[in-house]
C-alpha cells in the first residue's frame, strides 16, 4: 500500500508540474496582455469608433459615418498635415546621417575622452521639453538682443521674427528637434558600433582600404539594423510632435497656423473645440498614414533580410 501510495503520489507530482509547465507561459504573459489590450486596442477602438461619430463635449454620440473625415479637407488640417510632413522629412534627414557620423568619431582613437562629449551631448534628452521649449523661445525671440538675432548681428544680418514666418518657425522647430534627440541617436550608434567585430577593420585595413571604404562596406552594414530602427522611430516622433510647437506658440493655435501639426490640429478639435468626432478622425488618419509610410520604408530596408542581402 505505502508503494503504491507513493507511486500515486508522484504520478499526481509528474502531471501537476506538466500542468504548470504549460501554463506558466500565460501567467508570466498575462501583464503584458492585459496592459496591452486595456492602453492600447481599447484606446484605439474607442477612437474609431468615436471618429464615426458626431460628438460635441459630452453630449451623447450621435452616429455620423464618415461625415468627419470628410471635414478633415479643410485648410486647417491640410496646412497641419503639409507642416508635419515637412518637419518629419528635415528631422529624418539630420537625425538619421549625422548621429552615426558623430557615433564613429566619438568611438575613434581621434577623439581623446570621449566620454566627456557623450554625456555633453546626451544631456539635452534629460532636459524638460517644455523648459527647453521656453529657453528657444527667448533664444528666437524678435528682440535685436535676442541670442539668435545678436549672433546673426555680428555678421550685418539684421534681427528677424523667427517665430513670425512659416519657413523661420520650421527652422527653428527642427533646430530645437536635433539638439533634443541626437544624443539619444549617438547611444543607439554606439551600441550598435561595439557588435563590430575590431578585426574586420583590421583586416580591411591590411587588405588596403581607406576609412570612407572601412565606413561604407563595414561600419554601415553592421548597424543597419540601427538605422532602420532610428528612421523608423524618427517617423514616428516627427509626424507626432506637439510638444515643441505648442511650447513656443503657447498654443495648439499658431498665427497663420504656421507651426500647426496634426496632434496641434487634434488638440484644438478636441479641446478648444470640443468636437471630439473630427479630432477622433484626425487621430486615426494620423495612425494610418504612420502605419502606412513605416510598412512602406520597412519593405524598402528590409530590415530581416528577405531579399537576401
Amino acid at each position: 500500500m505505502t508503494k503504491e501510495t507513493n507511486k500515486t503520489g508522484t504520478n499526481a507530482n509528474k502531471s501537476k508540474g506538466i500542468r504548470m509547465i504549460k501554463v506558466a507561459p500565460y501567467i508570466f504573459t498575462a501583464p503584458f496582455v492585459i496592459y496591452f489590450l486595456i492602453f492600447f486596442i481599447y484606446p484605439i477602438t474607442e477612437t474609431f469608433w468615436t471618429s464615426l461619430c458626431q460628438q460635441v463635449g459630452f453630449a451623447p454620440p450621435k452616429f455620423a459615418g464618415l461625415a468627419n473625415y470628410k471635414l478633415l479637407v479643410d485648410d486647417y488640417f491640410i496646412m497641419a498635415v503639409q507642416n508635419s510632413t515637412i518637419y518629419t522629412f528635415f528631422t529624418c534627414l539630420i537625425l538619421v546621417p549625422l548621429p552615426l557620423l558623430l557615433a564613429v568619431l566619438l568611438d575613434s582613437k581621434f577623439v581623446v575622452r570621449s566620454e566627456i562629449f557623450k554625456s555633453a551631448l546626451f544631456i539635452p534628452a534629460l532636459t524638460s521639453v517644455v523648459m527647453a521649449g521656453l529657453f528657444f523661445k527667448y533664444a528666437f525671440s524678435s528682440n535685436e538682443s535676442a541670442l539668435m538675432n545678436a549672433l546673426i548681428g555680428v555678421f550685418g544680418i539684421p534681427a528677424q521674427g523667427w517665430l513670425e514666418k512659416r519657413t523661420t518657425t520650421w527652422i527653428v522647430l527642427v533646430v530645437f528637434c536635433v539638439w533634443k534627440w541626437l544624443g539619444v541617436n549617438i547611444v543607439y550608434y554606439l551600441s550598435a558600433l561595439q557588435t563590430i567585430p575590431k578585426d574586420q577593420y583590421e583586416a580591411a585595413t591590411i587588405d588596403g582600404a581607406n576609412a570612407w571604404q572601412r565606413f561604407l562596406h563595414i561600419t554601415i552594414p553592421g548597424v543597419k539594423p540601427t538605422i532602420i530602427y532610428v528612421l523608423t522611430i524618427s517617423i514616428y516622433g516627427g509626424f507626432s510632435m506637439f510638444a515643441e510647437a505648442f511650447t513656443l506658440f503657447n498654443s495648439a493655435r499658431t498665427p497663420g497656423d504656421i507651426g500647426a501639426t496634426i496632434v496641434s490640429y487634434i488638440y484644438a478639435q478636441g479641446f478648444n473645440r470640443n468636437n471630439f468626432g473630427i479630432a477622433s478622425a484626425a487621430g486615426i488618419t494620423l495612425l494610418a498614414g504612420v502605419l502606412i509610410i513605416n510598412i512602406i520604408q520597412l519593405s524598402i530596408t528590409d530590415p530581416v533580410g528577405k531579399n537576401g542581402d
